[in-house]
């Protein structure tokens, strides 16, 4: 039942989706997410069965009292089945299309085999410069921005 719903919500126009979150959320809503590269520096995206830009980073909001770190590392298990190790918080931003704060961290994988979830049908990494069409655009800028700033503080040490 749930993923008939999900599939029917990804259908549903994106001013539906923005319009959804602001009557059912409070003003701001906090959230993390992990931005995982590889040796080749390309980017781990995951493909969300329920959004209308299907390609986006692995995220996921804070539940009550619990700390981001702990956020990430649950939302990435429980949608993929495998464990993360955070190194490090990038940044935190605003979102204004959907009023998120996120603490976005610099994470790995650790360990665990992919298996699909109800919210995340498939995963994949990316050439920074060959990102999906179907994607947000302020997703996008932001893994620019953290490729560029992690790869000049690797040059730094």
């Amino acid at each position: 039942m749930i993923p008939v719903l999900l599939r029917i919500w990804s259908r549903l126009p994106l001013w539906m989706h923005f319009l959804a979150a602001r009557l059912s959320r409070p003003t701001f809503r906090a959230a993390v997410a992990a931005m995982i590269f590889n040796e080749q520096n390309q980017v781990l995206l995951f493909k969300h069965t329920y959004r209308k830009f299907e390609w986006g980073l692995p995220a996921g909001g804070l539940e009550h009292r619990e700390q981001p770190i702990e956020a990430i590392k649950r939302e990435f298990f429980e949608e993929t089945g495998m464990l993360i190790q955070v190194e490090k918080l990038l940044t935190v931003i605003s979102a204004r299309e959907d009023h998120n704060l996120s603490a976005i961290y610099l994470c790995r994988i650790i360990s665990g085999e992919f298996k699909p979830s109800h919210e995340i049908s498939e995963l994949k990494y990316f050439d920074l410069h060959d990102l999906p069409v179907r994607m947000l655009t302020a997703e996008k800028e932001l893994i620019q921005w953290a490729a560029l700033e992690v790869r000049q503080q690797a040059m730094n040490n």
